[in-house]
């Protein structure tokens, strides 16, 4: 078995769910409560991922939240100036 997302044009949904209706031996939809929360759940989750690898081989440093804030207070300061 394999599982897949599709995309749907809204004027096809009816003829969509027909065609599913007629194969329900061989369809079984269910719904993603991921992608209802969120569309790009696992686009995001992908990300993330990624981040956290890069931050535990060092490939990107995690600031600690004094020098976010030092960081994003300079950002505002260089904005103001400009």
């Amino acid at each position: 078995m394999q599982t897949m997302a599709i995309q749907i044009q809204d004027d096809y949904v009816n003829d969509f769910m027909s065609y599913v209706n007629n194969h329900n031996d061989s369809i079984t939809i269910t719904k993603d409560k991921n992608l209802e929360y969120d569309p790009y759940f696992y686009e995001r989750k992908k990300k993330l991922h990624q981040i956290r690898n890069d931050v535990q081989n060092g490939k990107m440093r995690l600031l600690t939240q004094e020098e976010s804030d030092a960081e994003i207070e300079l950002f505002f300061q260089e904005l103001e100036n400009n």
